[in-house]
């Protein structure tokens, strides 16, 4: 009997929860949604704080009234509380990805807006300052063009620098084959009379040579015949020299 009493004053304190609790939840929804209306995101930061706090408290409340239930009660509740609890986080996830997305939609009109913004103004500006920037520009220009002539004639200036002294380098060159030319030729001429002068003294040598040969030759024919003369000489005077034979007839 004061079993059934027990779970009858549990049972209405759980639809009393669960009524307070739609209310809470009721209250909270309208809330997240004039915070959502109105895009303020520090409102919703402080109301969903309040929201767990109120929560924590009723949970606390809901433990120590719910200290006499039994174990059907308290795995109810536990599923319940489990239960709210994803709910609380699959909400929680939902108002995070909605806060992302409004200030991705926010940021993105604002950067369009600025960006049309921007280009107004520049044209405006531009409009404004139109023949300002036109004589500008051309000033610009004729700066620009002076200093390329100017640099222009600075390399012209270079170029013809170093096309004389490439010049000069070029003469300076075949003054030098030039010389060595012509200290070759003159190396050449030396050693040719030196050879000439060579050829004709063993010429001549050969020609005193050939000479004396020559002499030589001679004399000794000369000798030769008076050698054969003398020769002969010798045979003649003993020939004149024999005593001569006389025959008698008796």
């Amino acid at each position: 009997m004061g079993r059934s009493r027990s779970r009858s004053r549990s049972s209405s304190r759980h639809r009393h929860a669960r009524t307070k609790k739609k209310r809470r939840n009721t209250s909270r929804s309208q809330s997240r949604e004039r915070s959502n209306r109105h895009g303020s995101s520090r409102y919703r930061s402080r109301s969903r704080d309040r929201d767990r706090e109120r929560e924590r408290k009723r949970r606390k409340r809901s433990v120590s009234s719910s200290s006499s239930s039994s174990d059907d009660d308290l795995i109810l509740r536990a599923k319940r509380r489990e239960e709210e609890e994803k709910k609380a986080e699959i909400e929680k996830q939902r108002i995070l990805r909605q806060k992302e997305l409004e200030e991705k939609l926010i940021e993105e009109e604002v950067a369009r807006r600025v960006e049309e913004l921007v280009a107004k103004r520049v044209e405006e500006e531009l409009e404004r300052r139109k023949d300002e920037i036109e004589a500008e520009v051309l000033r610009r220009v004729e700066e620009a063009k002076q200093i390329m002539e100017k640099q222009m004639l600075i390399e012209l200036e270079k170029q013809r620098e170093a096309e004389v002294e490439a010049q000069k380098l070029k003469e300076e060159e075949e003054r030098q084959k030039r010389l060595e030319l012509e200290k070759i030729m003159e190396e050449n001429n030396r050693k040719m009379e030196e050879a000439q002068k060579k050829l004709a003294e063993e010429q001549l040598k050969l020609v005193e040579e050939q000479r004396k040969m020559l002499e030589a030759k001679q004399q000794f024919e000369e000798e030769d015949k008076r050698r054969v003369k003398r020769e002969q000489d010798i045979v003649l005077n003993k020939k004149n020299n024999r005593p001569k034979l006389s025959f008698s007839f008796k």
